[in-house]
């Protein structure tokens, strides 16, 4: 009981540091709007916080090696909390782009202490359970954060307050139990170039991911704004889309684990590109026609991450899923770090809505390469995968994240060797270790039936 007491408490923190983020993800970019900052700085400030949650996934596990889990996570909050606090007091765009980096190290690092607090009371038996949780607890309390904004609106102190006391309610709960310190954090390793080598695909399909979900979650707040949308409009804008999306993950997934995942990858992501390219054309102004296109984005794009993930550890050697996945997650950051900047000069040239000009790029490009793959490399056969996990593909997954994944345990079912063609009259059979290799055959002649051949018996035998 007071086991699972302990996880309650983590997943109740965690909730509230989701909560805090994704109230301060959406409201930064609208108010950024209100207060007439350019579309470069709304821009820049998305991709502060990618670069300043990469750097802290890199540098915590060394500050919490010094100081303890307890003592950084308390560091982390704080500065946090005081973080959104500025924003108040340094209106300016300059301002909200350095303190939205702080931000975003300072959350990642109370992200990775709360899931190496969860890796460590889980076992083989309980992982798969307590990660499917987390990963729902975190959705849900990212799309709850979302939806405050309709609540607190987007003027005054309220919006900000209100997220800086979740952050800082965050400690409570690890704080009121008898938590023991775990073990330290392990972080996964960013090999990229191990990835490449496993997937190809997974390089372009992490790097689009990124590139149409920075975009999307930083400057479609603000198309919205500029399509004169008020800010709770907004905030069910986006929960619509979370929700979906979240909702899209498992059967798209489960169908990956029967067909071939790049087939999956094809349609989904040429579906997300028909459904930019649309925005484009209609350039909604309606609330109505907005949620539908915004909804079918969510529904596209969204579980585009995790199925990629799980295409990479389809072909992934054994022990390698944690260096895969972490340089899908470097990849997925560069992109979430880059998109907002190319969106914000193509909406600057053209006109708003031409974000979606850049999600449809590369959403189209990802369908592209996948098709193209197929006819490259054959499919693994479905016994000889690892089962699709749902996760996140927008901002809140650290290499934490990854560690705590089941799939780091898992094993994909060999696959079995293929039936050798039976030896002809005649022959002989020279069998091959490698299972993979097809069987070759070798014809032999019968003793003393070449011309000139000594039979082995027939040979004079040394005195």
């Amino acid at each position: 009981m007071s086991s699972a007491l302990k996880i309650y408490a983590l997943f109740i923190g965690s909730a509230l540091l989701m909560f805090g983020g994704g109230l301060q993800g959406l409201l930064l970019s609208v108010r950024g709007a209100e207060e007439g900052f350019s579309l470069t700085a709304l821009g820049l400030i998305g991709t502060g916080w990618s670069v300043g949650f990469v750097a802290g996934s890199i540098t915590v596990p060394m500050l919490v090696k010094r100081v303890g889990h307890i003592r950084a996570y308390s560091i982390m909050a704080a500065i946090g909390t005081v973080t959104i606090l500025l924003n108040l007091l340094w209106v300016q765009d300059i301002g909200w782009i350095v303190l939205r980096a702080f931000s975003g190290f300072c959350f990642a690092g109370a992200a990775m202490i709360v899931e190496s607090w969860l890796n460590e009371v889980a076992d083989n038996r309980s992982r798969g359970t307590i990660f499917s949780v987390y990963t729902t607890n975190n959705m849900a309390a990212s799309t709850v954060g979302q939806l405050a904004m309709a609540v607190t609106g987007t003027f005054g102190h309220i919006p900000f307050v209100v997220g800086a006391i979740a952050f800082i309610c965050a400690l409570l709960p690890s704080a009121l139990t008898s938590t023991p310190q775990p073990r330290p954090i392990s972080s996964a390793r960013l090999d990229v170039v191990l990835l490449y080598k496993t997937s190809p695909l997974a390089v372009i399909a992490a790097f689009a991911c990124g590139m149409a979900n920075g975009t999307f979650g930083t400057l479609a707040p603000v198309y919205g704004f500029e399509q004169k949308l008020d800010a709770s409009t907004i905030a069910y804008l986006f929960a619509v889309t979370a929700v979906v999306g979240a909702v899209a993950q498992t059967p798209f997934g489960r169908l990956s684990d029967k067909i071939d995942r790049r087939l999956v990858i094809v349609g989904l992501s040429g579906f997300s590109a028909v459904i930019g390219l649309l925005t484009v054309l209609l350039n909604p102004s309606s609330g109505v026609l907005m949620f539908i296109l915004f909804g079918l984005y969510g529904f596209g794009a969204y579980p585009l991450y995790a199925i990629a993930v799980a295409h990479a550890t389809d072909f992934a050697k054994e022990g390698e899923f944690g260096p895969v996945a972490g340089g899908m997650l470097l990849i997925l950051g560069i992109g979430l770090a880059i998109g907002p900047i190319i969106a914000s000069w193509v909406m600057n040239a053209i006109a708003p809505v031409g974000l979606f000009i850049v999600t449809a790029t590369f959403h189209g490009a990802l369908a592209v390469t996948a098709f193209l793959r197929m006819r490259i490399r054959p499919v693994r056969d479905a016994a000889g995968r690892v089962r699709f996990r749902a996760m996140s593909a927008e901002k809140g997954v650290s290499p934490g994240t990854v560690t705590l994944d089941p799939r780091v345990d898992e094993k994909p079912t060999p696959r079995p060797a293929p039936a050798a063609p039976p030896a002809q009259a005649g022959q002989t059979e020279i069998l091959v270790p490698d299972p993979i290799e097809p069987t070759i055959v070798v014809e032999s002649h019968p003793k003393g039936d070449a011309p000139g051949e000594i039979s082995p018996s027939d040979k004079p035998k040394p005195e």
